[in-house]
């Protein structure tokens, strides 16, 4: 099978032809129509070698999937063969991954059946962005008529988030870059800033709505401490901040500022969470941004624009 692989430490992943997984006791084997590029796709492409843990090799990049189940592997299993799938791969092996035109994975895993209202095409996008968004706005504790500023916004975690927080009667604050800011009043922003002039521009327009700062901060960006603490000092005494880049952990000179409880938020993959995200995107509650539908094979060159950021929406591959 074709398939997007690291094959040795310090290596970029390349397009590879490899065996097709062979699904074990209570797995099932998925034709992958479609598979999500995630932030973490190159991180984990990026730590091959750079880290003490020994990764199986190959690596097949990618999580997020969606196709129709070809094998069913011995012992009991819930699926069948033909059934229509979305999933996430949580424990992948050598040559195992979403970026490969077959993947195998547990029947325990984070994986459950579309709805037949909903595309492959549109289901693929949730299992990681669909799910961080909605497990972000739970750990928030975020209430109606609450505000959320949220950096970086315009991605797929983002968007996702945008819309729930809006249907949960939430006043969002949507930062994005450049012309990303078209777009997001329909998904349910109050107010969009860009901040592609630099990122002095984001407080004077947060604190003119919000002028004793937001409640809840989602920083989808920020890695450096510092930026993170930047934008937390746009959060009110008391309020809430949570990052997704791990910058909350570490202390920056916003530190001394507000009094604000600060999170480093980690995703529990869960397949309730994934059902009910399929079900409000079948019942048109939930809207999917796909950014770009690419074939497998420029899937290495996608990794290296979503390094770079910018990411609009969802990118998607067909192998």
């Amino acid at each position: 099978m074709r398939a997007v692989a690291v094959s040795a430490p310090h290596r970029a992943p390349v397009l590879a032809e490899l065996p097709k997984p062979v699904p074990g006791q209570g797995e099932l084997r998925v034709r992958v129509e479609y598979a999500a590029l995630n932030p973490g796709d190159w991180q984990a492409a990026d730590a091959v070698g750079n880290g003490p843990e020994t990764v199986p090799l190959p690596l097949v990049v990618g999580v997020d999937f969606a196709g129709r189940v070809d094998m069913i592997g011995p012992g009991d299993n819930r699926f069948r063969v033909g059934d229509r799938v979305v999933g996430r791969v949580c424990e992948p092996g050598p040559g195992r991954g979403a970026y490969a035109e077959y993947v195998a994975v547990h029947e325990d895993s984070p994986v459950t059946l579309v709805p037949r209202r909903l595309s492959l095409r549109s289901a693929a996008a949730l299992p990681t962005a669909g799910t961080a968004a909605a497990q972000l706005l739970d750990a928030s504790g975020a209430r109606n008529g609450d505000s959320l500023l949220i950096i970086g916004a315009a991605g797929g975690v983002g968007t996702f988030l945008t819309q729930l927080a809006a249907a949960r009667g939430m006043r969002v604050v949507a930062a994005v870059r450049g012309n990303a800011r078209l777009g997001m009043t329909a998904l349910g922003a109050a107010l969009t800033v860009d901040t592609s002039a630099g990122p002095e521009t984001l407080g004077p327009a947060v604190r003119g709505a919000h002028p004793d700062g937001v409640d809840v901060l989602v920083d989808l960006v920020a890695a450096d401490p510092t930026e993170f603490g930047v934008h937390v000092s746009l959060v009110r005494d008391g309020g809430t901040a949570l990052s997704t880049r791990g910058a909350a952990s570490a202390a920056g000179p916003a530190a001394e500022g507000p009094r604000v409880v600060r999170t480093d938020f980690r995703l529990a993959p869960g397949r309730d969470s994934l059902e009910r995200l399929a079900a409000a995107v079948a019942d048109g509650a939930l809207r999917v941004l796909v950014d770009a539908e690419l074939p497998l094979e420029k899937a290495p060159d996608a990794l290296d624009r979503n390094r770079a950021g910018g990411a609009r929406g969802k990118t998607l591959f067909a192998p």
